[in-house]
């Protein structure tokens, strides 16, 4: 079985504005790295979504990209929460999220994961 090199996965398809998204990114590559990069990215929108946990740790990080230094990783495993306060114009629209590893300024490795913000 081949183990990606990053991987990233949401807790839910579907998010209202407000409601929690937990997210838990799993690193499996083995070489040198500095950091870890999560972004996220609103369909035709300059809102965000902002990271109010990492790794159990409280924050009020209130950018769409958010990086973590290698020596501040406890295992291979993060856990994340993020909320937004973007209300969709239309019934939904499509957010993105994206995990780097990062070496040297380059990207290594990546993984991408979506949700829905739905109109409620």
């Amino acid at each position: 079985m081949h183990v990606k090199e990053i991987s990233l996965k949401l807790d839910k398809g579907e998010v209202i504005s407000g409601e929690l998204v937990r997210g838990k990114i799993h690193i499996g590559y083995t070489g040198r790295f500095d950091s870890i990069v999560i972004n996220s990215q609103i369909e035709n929108t300059s809102d965000i979504f902002s990271f109010v946990e990492i790794d159990e740790k409280k924050t009020n990080y209130q950018y769409a990209r958010i990086s973590i230094l290698k020596s501040e990783l406890k295992n291979n495993d993060i856990e994340f929460t993020v909320t937004t306060n973007h209300i969709p114009a239309s019934p939904s629209v499509n957010a993105k999220f994206r995990v780097s590893v990062i070496q040297e300024h380059k990207e290594i490795a990546s993984d991408v994961a979506y949700v829905k913000v739905i109109k409620y």
